[in-house]
């Protein structure tokens, strides 16, 4: 049905349950399956008041966006028509809140640390980062959000098997467990994903990326 959009179908798209609760983010290929299933429907933020569109009134109402409002939305080029790619979808069945704590993985933590070397501040790539224990395993340390952080390979290298007093060094901040999906966090800064801001609540709700 698609073009090769890749980056297109690849970008995100925030899933509500039909109480307009957070669910999960998927990608955009996943959520025009949904969308060309019936299994949802397009939620779009409009001169602040909420509209819903299935999938034909959408594929409509993208002729018109893409010559008025094209640089406001990515594209998706079908055999007989181009469709913007949505923000925001909602189940029109599922209603249930699944309880699920953000993953402490290398990716949640690079992204809580905004990939900064907590110890020199130096804003470095992936894969020029390791994480650094610190208060040592060798010390009794656990493998757990306040006791690990991004760390750039010379501090690491600095530091070895100390803790930060014994090798003289500094902690930029305290290392915390997040209330959500940090990679979201960083999402929201981009301007494209404002509209998720309404419907993530810091206070209760986390949201996990699913491919």
């Amino acid at each position: 049905m698609f073009g090769l959009e890749a980056s297109a179908l690849d970008s995100h798209v925030l899933v509500l349950n039909k109480h307009y609760a957070a669910v999960r983010v998927v990608s955009a290929r996943r959520a025009f399956c949904m969308l060309f299933k019936d299994l949802a429907e397009i939620v779009a933020v409009e001169d602040e008041q909420f509209v819903s569109y299935d999938f034909e009134s959408w594929r409509e109402i993208s002729e018109y966006r893409a010559r008025y409002e094209r640089e406001e939305h990515e594209w998706v080029r079908c055999v007989r028509f181009e469709i913007a790619v949505p923000r925001i979808i909602r189940l029109l069945i599922y209603d249930r809140l699944p309880r699920q704590a953000v993953k402490l993985n290398r990716r949640n933590i690079f992204a809580r640390d905004r990939n900064t070397c907590q110890y020199c501040g130096r804003k470095s790539a992936t894969s020029e980062l390791s994480l650094d224990h610190v208060l040592p395993r060798s010390q009794g340390g656990q493998t757990s959000w306040e006791n690990l952080v991004c760390c750039c390979v010379n501090c690491n290298v600095r530091k070895g098997g100390r803790t930060p007093r014994e090798a003289h060094m500094r902690l930029i901040s305290e290392p915390v467990k997040p209330k959500r999906s940090p990679v979201i966090t960083l999402r929201l800064t981009s301007e494209k994903y404002a509209s998720w801001k309404q419907f993530l609540d810091l206070a209760y709700w986390n949201v996990e990326l699913r491919d």
